[in-house]
């Protein structure tokens, strides 16, 4: 993986409070491991940003580099990467995911 696309992802991740590199879109995703993350995101009532990682095989092989995380979708919250659809439900099944988005949006 580049250095550019290395930076771009640390600079996409910070700026966002909440980002899922995901297969499709909010609106349409393609998997349902992505459309199950971006319906828990959705529940709980504040923006999120979203990447189509099949728009660019560059980034769908590099952000698994960049997290050295083997599966998409990839959630990052105030720009820690967290996880992954499992983790993601089991951290709000645990009541845990709420306070850290809250916590992300200051």
């Amino acid at each position: 993986m580049t250095d550019d696309l290395m930076a771009h992802f640390r600079d996409e991740t910070e700026s966002n409070e909440v980002i899922i590199y995901m297969k499709g879109t909010k609106e349409f995703p393609q998997c349902g491991f992505s459309a199950s993350t971006v319906q828990l995101f959705q529940s709980l009532e504040h923006p999120f940003a979203t990447v189509n990682v099949l728009d660019d095989p560059a980034v769908w092989e590099g952000i698994k580099v960049f997290t050295e995380w083997p599966t998409i979708p990839q959630v990052f919250i105030g720009g820690k990467f967290i996880g992954g659809c499992d983790i993601v439900h089991e951290l709000h099944e645990r009541n845990e995911l709420l306070p850290m988005v809250k916590t992300a949006f200051g």
